[in-house]
């Protein structure tokens, strides 16, 4: 490629980012608009198709939704099981369904009763009638049907026990009585069919839905947590980011002091875990069934059990210790080159205190995040419930050859299934459809993923390449502040907006295509993980590794091609090329700098997140009552902590992620201001002679005309 026009070999008193620039990459750019109109067009039609209540609502067999307002359901939000001892079914594992009619309720049973109770009942009292009936299909006067007709004709259960409702569905009443398991105070019952049924059979098919929908319960849990302890979580997310910002404005003036603050501040914090740990260690000693370990109690729902095994507090403390160790020695290897660090912090405050709208930026960064975000996870709700409701054969003893075929429950009982399959049934299974749409559902849903990959990696391209362009105007400028152009970050955006949307678009294109390959991979590993020998296990971790060391490599390339693009304007193959030849030509500055920075700055945001976390532990396992109190009676107090902690360090990640793309564009341009100048009267250096001292051992003739 041609040098033909690079303002570096044409212009030696280059003093700027390039103000005369014409775009760049236009064909990645109409094909990125095209996209988007194409994303937009599918949310439409997404829209139209799609009906999140589905998700919300529980659905009966026939399709409809339970609970649902200006629907006959309306006052009926529970979900009812005919008979629940046929979910013991393998139809359960396969369709997620089980094999029984399913109805809408307004409330669940109370009391033991069967169809033929009830009949001999009738002529006593029709009041019970009156409560059974509210458990059948449709209305009926009263129950003049034989056993045999209403199995046939499916239309009351055989039997009701006492149940409650769960997640919107009705299960049994289950209880422990001196160690045995019971439903409503009885061991056996009559299920109506003339069989004696025990409490533990019902269990049994009660798990048989119970494993579909844990996942759900564990979600209620969680939301009920947020919803008590939501004003702490904003207010804790409100103290980092007042303690991120106050970080960032004492760097310009100590860097030094709270470069140490931030080291022994997280080993204080990774001590102080290693000591709570201990204690609930020693705690635990002879406590009943604290000596069993991870592999006796297998999976557990109930999170808490494991921090009632000493194995894992054991196991929590040596990583601690581990991570303290790690951190101690790395401080003694690289203690000559913390005061290089120091200064590169110390010149990105005073880039940052010339132009503080860039603090603000991240702000801008979180919005586009959202947006992209949350129409991702709209498009793909409306596509996951777009169609019309879909019913499929289910057989309970799951033996007949026309099991999961498509039907037609209205004349299911005329067909020649019904003949061949006794006690086969047409039951709703999902919302699908014929057309070409729905045939093409999964793609669609593959493309909102591709789309939704290539937003969010734009949107963090636009952001480092502003970031870039305003930080490049405050180094190259001569006389700092005055030289500095007017709203260098206004600026900066605009010219990445208008010039280099397509060399963007380009560059987060490589980077979703990467991360889509990962995706997929870990989507096939997760699908064929039973199928897997040590040869395939040993090719997919190797796969994995190498696309995890590519999406690193491509993001640091990308990264440093926006800088240059943000400096001279041009496209995104030329851009990474010369970012990757300068990086090259100074690899060992580059060792330096990023390695060490990146770990001043990692610690900082550690600092941020383990100070709110331990706050929020305090608080929200209680041990502050006499200072503050907090929300009480949590399902999983853990739940709350690890969403401050999380938040808590992505806010931080957000400011110090200013600071990152500040040192590193200050570098990228401290190395071309050393090839292109050499200190003299006539090339003078842009950098402070303080910094030019530390990363280059070269004499730096004195320059008046420098601040």
């Amino acid at each position: 490629m041609s040098d033909e026009g690079d303002p570096r070999i044409h212009d030696p008193h280059f003093k700027g980012p390039i103000v005369n620039r014409s775009c760049t990459d236009v064909l990645c750019c109409m094909i990125f608009i095209l996209f988007i109109i194409a994303y937009i067009l599918l949310g439409l039609v997404a829209w139209v198709n799609g009906d999140p209540r589905r998700v919300a609502y529980p659905t009966d067999s026939q399709g409809h939704f339970c609970g649902q307002k200006g629907t006959p359901n309306e006052n009926k939000p529970i979900l009812f099981y005919f008979n629940l001892l046929s979910c013991t079914s393998p139809s359960v594992v396969v369709n997620l369904q089980c094999p029984t009619r399913q109805i809408c309720v307004s409330k669940c049973p109370e009391k033991f009763l069967t169809y033929m109770e009830i009949q001999f009942m009738y002529r006593k009292d029709r009041n019970d009638w009156t409560y059974y009936s509210q458990f059948c299909k449709s209305a009926l006067l009263k129950p003049a049907k034989t056993l045999t007709q209403v199995l046939l004709d499916d239309d009351c259960p055989t039997a009701i026990f006492p149940s409650k409702p769960y997640l919107q569905r009705c299960f049994p009443d289950f209880s422990t009585k001196n160690g045995t398991l019971t439903v409503g105070n009885k061991t056996v019952f009559e299920d109506g069919s003339g069989k004696t049924r025990n409490a533990v059979e019902l269990r049994a098919a009660a798990n048989g839905i119970n494993k579909v929908l844990d996942a759900r319960a564990i979600g209620v849990k969680v939301f009920e947590d947020y919803a008590t302890t939501w004003y702490w979580i904003l207010v804790g997310l409100t103290i980092a980011m007042l303690l991120s910002w106050m970080f960032v404005i004492l760097l310009r003036f100590t860097a030094g002091f709270l470069f140490w603050l931030f080291t022994f501040g997280v080993i204080g914090i990774i001590a102080y875990g290693i000591w709570h740990c201990y204690r609930e260690y020693s705690n635990l000693q002879g406590q009943p069934n604290s000596h069993l370990t991870v592999f006796h109690i297998g999976i557990q729902t109930d999170i808490s059990m494991y921090f009632q095994l000493k194995q894992t507090w054991f196991a929590f403390m040596i990583i601690l210790c581990i991570l303290e160790v790690f951190i101690i020695l790395m401080l003694i290897f690289l203690r000559d080159r913390i005061r290089i660090s120091i200064a590169l912090l110390k010149e990105g405050s005073k880039a940052i205190g010339y132009i503080p709208t860039t603090l603000i930026y991240p702000v801008l960064t979180f919005i586009f995040l959202s947006i992209c975000i949350s129409y991702w996870a709209v498009i793909a709700v409306y596509l996951a419930t777009s169609g019309v409701p879909i019913y499929k054969v289910i057989a309970p003893e799951g033996q007949c050859k026309h099991e999961n075929k498509t039907c037609n429950p209205e004349i299911f009982n005329t067909t020649e299934i019904a003949k061949a399959c006794p006690g086969a049934q047409c039951r709703f299974a999902f919302y699908g459809g014929k057309s070409l749409y729905h045939q093409y559902i999964t793609a669609f849903q593959i493309f909102n993923l591709f789309v939704f990959l290539w937003l969010i990696n734009f949107v963090i391209a636009l952001g480092q390449c502003a970031l870039a362009g305003a930080f490049a105007s405050y180094y190259w400028a001569l006389k700092k502040p005055d030289d500095i152009p007017p709203y260098p970050l206004f600026t900066a955006f605009g010219r990445a907006i208008r010039y280099h949307t397509g060399s963007l678009a380009f560059g987060s294109l490589i980077l979703a295509v990467v991360q889509m390959f990962r995706l997929i991979l870990e989507y096939l590993d997760k699908r064929l993980k039973q199928a897997q020998n040590n040869i395939s296990k040993f090719l997919k971790c190797c796969l994995r590794c190498c696309f995890w060391c590519l999406e690193k490599a491509v993001k640091f390339l990308n990264r440093n091609a926006y800088v240059m693009i943000a400096i001279y304007g041009k496209n995104f193959c030329r851009s990474a090329r010369d970012a990757f030849n300068l990086l090259m030509r100074n690899i060992l500055k580059v060792a330096v700098m990023d390695r060490v920075t990146d770990f001043v700055l990692i610690l900082g945001k550690i600092l941020v997140a383990g100070c709110i976390g331990v706050l929020a532990f305090l608080l929200f396992t209680e041990r502050l009552p006499m200072i503050i109190v907090g929300p009480t009676s949590l399902n999983y107090y853990w739940v709350p902590l690890l969403t401050v902690m999380i938040g808590s360090y992505l806010i931080a990640h957000g400011f110090f992620s200013v600071y990152a793309m500040c040192i590193e564009t200050i570098f990228i341009c401290f190395c071309e201001d050393l090839e292109r100048n050499d200190g003299s009267t006539e090339k003078p250096y842009f950098i402070t002679p303080t910094l030019h001292g530390i990363l280059n051992k070269k004499q730096l003739v004195p320059q008046k005309q420098k601040e």
